[in-house]
């Protein structure tokens, strides 16, 4: 079986073909085929695609022997003609053209929207990778009327970490508790991977988490204990994530093993995927945002506050993307849009802040005098 593949190019407007149909998917072998087919020769087809005999003869070779079929038959003293398969490919580009003009050209006004951004010297991308944070969402929305665009991947705090360092982002977004504690997990996980001058931390918000339950709260958990004591199924996050960095550091405090927890293995990827496992009644609870809880009808019931950082390397600051973003993040609108997020407050938003103002684990002693 052939395969289809579909390409396109970047060009000047100056420089497009004024015969092209800008709602046509171009295929060079249906060019060659039609030129050689209207013109009735080799010759005269390359002249009027201004190549050479030479390069068309030799690419109708090559295309005939990818194929496995003939394409033009030659025979002296007559107009070149195409083989019965040829016709038929050239039926086929009519009939594929003619149903499918009015998707392909919405697929090429896309393209060329988001293209656009690309030779817009007003226009801004940055790349983020981030723990899932339903204000984000809202950020890259509320950005785009500055003409900034934020190219956002969810994924693990600790993924996001690195690839922040390994250079696959300019930006990362990662959770902790509020003033976490010297020696906590949160410090054993996130530290290796911070370090101060090197990295700056922007701010972002102030968020709660808590337990995600049913509608009413049948089973009255308003704890971890309650959900131990009932022996409530519980759905945890993946390894490598934020908020499930913050579940074993609650259970670390309250002295919790992860065998005491029903369901402690059950890793959902998303805020959304957990609340979505209650709501389906496949668990009896589980910690997350209370934006996610609402969306899907449960009650929330909160149990810690949390900051939101946005990390980049110091170097990226002077960026125009970077510059953009904090300006988004500084103005009245974007603090009142995220204001009205259930369980958010603003947090320092567009400040550049220091690792060891915002974070306790690093400790410098003063040389001696």
């Amino acid at each position: 079986m052939h395969r289809l593949q579909f390409h396109y190019t970047l060009s000047r407007e100056a420089a497009q073909d004024p015969g092209a149909n800008p709602a046509h998917v171009r295929n060079p072998l249906i060019d060659l085929l039609h030129a050689v087919s209207s013109q009735g020769s080799i010759s005269a087809g390359a002249r009027a695609l201004g190549l050479s005999y030479r390069h068309v003869w030799g690419e109708l070779k090559r295309w005939e022997n990818e194929l496995g079929n003939e394409l033009v038959v030659w025979e002296k003293g007559q107009s070149a003609r195409l083989t019965e398969f040829g016709s038929k490919l050239m039926w086929a580009e009519r009939q594929t053209q003619a149903r499918l003009v009015p998707q392909i050209e919405a697929l090429r006004a896309d393209l060329e929207r988001v293209f656009a951004v690309a030779f817009d010297p007003h226009a801004h991308v940055a790349s983020l990778y981030a723990s899932h944070d339903d204000a984000l969402g809202l950020l890259r929305e509320h950005a785009r009327a500055a003409q900034l665009h934020l190219d956002i991947r969810f994924c693990g705090s600790v993924d996001a970490l690195r690839g922040l360092n390994e250079g696959r982002c300019v930006m990362a977004g990662f959770h902790t508790l509020q003033n976490p504690a010297p020696g906590s997990l949160a410090e054993r996980v996130y530290k290796p991977l911070l370090q101060p001058g090197l990295h700056k931390i922007i701010g972002f918000a102030k968020r709660t988490q808590g337990l995600m339950v049913a509608a009413g709260n049948p089973l009255q958990l308003h704890t971890l204990q309650d959900v131990i004591r009932q022996r409530s199924p519980f759905a945890n996050r993946t390894l490598g994530s934020g908020t499930r960095v913050v579940l074993e550091e609650l259970m670390a405090q309250q002295g919790i093993p992860p065998a005491g927890l029903q369901g402690y293995q059950r890793a959902e990827p998303s805020h959304h995927a957990v609340a979505q496992a209650v709501a389906a009644g496949e668990v009896d609870a589980g910690l997350g945002i209370e934006v996610a809880a609402r969306a899907a009808g449960l009650d929330f019931v909160p149990l810690v506050q949390e900051n939101y950082h946005l990390v980049c390397l110091k170097s990226a600051l002077e960026l125009p993307a970077i510059a953009a973003l904090r300006e988004v993040l500084s103005s009245a609108s974007w603090r009142n849009a995220l204001a009205e997020v259930a369980g958010y407050t603003p947090q320092h938003s567009g400040d550049v802040l220091s690792l060891r103002a915002v974070l306790p684990w690093w400790r410098f002693a003063r040389a001696k005098r």
